[in-house]
């Protein structure tokens, strides 16, 4: 709330050999913590949803139609392997489009071993996805390399969303400083965000 926040979405993760999360759980998690927010008197409002790893569970979770958890409306916030992006992405895509969800690809700056095939992030574009921005990535927090990705796709005006991904404090120690990062005022000033619509 000092850093100006009046919303929050949470978004744990599904990745299922990781982090088993349900729907169930996630919603169970969310109303502990909305009552621990009112009893504070915190005036901040708290939703959730869920970031979910691209693997055979999320594919078998789509086989079965099994209901997403939601950024809001149809959006849901996916992620692949930090190490080489799943051979059938395209068609787990394609699957979620049918079943009239958005797909919002998390953190793409961060797959930096996409940084020399480029191409991939316009593909992924063409096909209909969001992308959502990690704004630590624009303080070098997670090394030059996703900074120079990060840069490259907010001058590309790939961004439609932004969030912080924060999994502990020493993240929000380190989102103190993004209020002196050249990128973060560049992104400040994008009409492309649309958190606001959230």
């Amino acid at each position: 709330m000092a850093l100006g926040y009046k919303k929050i979405i949470t978004t744990p993760h599904i990745l299922w050999e990781m982090y088993p999360n349900t729907p169930d759980n996630i919603n169970a998690g969310w109303a502990r913590v909305k009552e621990s927010v009112a009893e504070e008197g915190l005036d901040i409002e708290l939703h959730a949803a869920a970031e979910y790893f691209i693997d055979e569970h999320f594919v078998q979770e789509l086989k079965n139609k099994t209901p997403l958890l939601t950024l809001k409306d149809r959006l849901v916030l996916v992620e692949i392997s930090m190490v080489t992006a799943p051979f059938d992405l395209n068609e787990v895509i394609f699957e979620m489009q049918i079943q009239n969800y958005q797909p919002v690809i998390a953190h793409p700056e961060r797959y930096i071993y996409l940084r020399n095939k480029k191409p991939f992030f316009d593909d992924l574009r063409n096909s209909g996805c969001l992308f959502a921005l990690n704004l630590l990535s624009l303080t070098g927090h997670y090394g030059a390399s996703v900074q120079e990705l990060a840069e490259y796709l907010l001058k590309k005006g790939y961004y439609d969303y932004a969030g912080t991904d924060m999994h502990n404090e020493r993240h929000l120690d380190a989102l103190q400083k993004l209020g002196s990062s050249a990128l973060f005022a560049r992104l400040e000033n994008s009409p492309l965000i649309k958190n606001h619509l959230l």
